[in-house]
């Protein structure tokens, strides 16, 4: 395959927000400040025959026909498949060597949206999630960053779940320090509540008994961590947190009160527009928030 100029790669792509954020980076390109020549997408999911499916229903989608932005239609966007599970390493690994490889010169973007809402609280649950959430989604931050070229994104879909308001004062300091202090401080926190909820202990030493909500703190404050060490590195990638609401999918059993459009709306707008250096943020509605 020839190199494209610009490369963008969205993982749990194959529904939901994911297929929302790769059909809205299509949209959105031509208007883009980072447009630069023509414009590949690689949308991941575990399951070859979903995301070729996914695929299919891009290509055929309304809207994309009539704004001609695809390859198939007249423009310069393409969509293609790769297969990519968050929560096992050596699939991880296998997308990141193949980008390497297809892409030496790099890639321009990164979404991190693969991930899991599970009913219940247990131990069991607990190990799943944030196998999948946090560890899944730091081994996909950590593999793939380097291959980022200067002055591109990296975009970590995370949530308001997450946010510190339902912590003790102690727990809300532990986890904002640990963000400024580095990743292997917000695995320890992670490792604690892993134990606490074995010993039976969560909420006497402070935690919610939500395996979710852990996750996703965990993931903002790794996120905040690895926006600074790669600040100093002087590459201007620009690496965020954001929360795309309480958006209408499979994951909120249609509970949801946005569209998976809208829910897209801030991890496009991190991965494409001008947002003038900002890197380390909390977003959510298209501004900072507070965590």
């Amino acid at each position: 395959m020839s190199v494209k100029s610009r490369v963008a790669a969205v993982t749990g792509a194959n529904k939901g927000i994911g297929l929302a954020i790769v059909r809205n980076l299509a949209l959105t390109y031509p208007s883009s400040p980072l447009r630069d020549g023509p414009l590949l997408i690689y949308l991941c999911a575990r399951s070859a025959s979903r995301g070729a499916e996914a695929v299919k229903t891009l290509q055929n989608d309304a809207q994309l026909k009539k704004a001609k932005v695809l390859v198939e239609d007249g423009g310069d966007t393409t969509i293609t498949f790769r297969e990519f599970d968050v929560s096992d390493r050596s699939s991880i690994h296998k997308f990141r060597d193949f980008l390497r490889s297809e892409h030496p010169d790099g890639i321009d973007v990164l979404i991190n949206n693969a991930g899991i809402a599970m009913d219940g609280f247990n131990e069991d649950v607990v190990k799943q999630t944030l196998a999948t959430n946090y560890y899944g989604t730091l081994e996909a931050t950590q593999s793939i960053l380097p291959l980022i070229r200067d002055g591109g994104r990296l975009v970590n879909v995370s949530s308001m779940a997450g946010k510190l308001n339902k912590y003790t004062p102690e727990l809300r300091d532990a986890f904002i320090s640990a963000s400024k202090s580095g990743v292997a401080d917000c695995t320890s926190l992670m490792q604690d509540f892993s134990k606490a909820v074995q010993d039976g202990k969560e909420k006497e030493l402070g935690w919610p008994s939500a395996a979710y909500a852990v996750s996703k703190a965990g993931t903002t404050a790794f996120t905040k961590a690895i926006a600074a060490e790669e600040d100093k590195k002087g590459r201007g990638v620009l690496v965020n947190a954001c929360c795309p609401g309480y958006v209408n999918t499979d994951m909120t059993k249609g509970n949801g009160v946005k569209t998976p459009d809208q829910g897209a709306k801030t991890p496009v707008m991190l991965a494409l527009e001008d947002i003038a250096g900002t890197s380390g943020g909390f977003w959510q509605s298209e501004k900072i928030i507070e965590w």
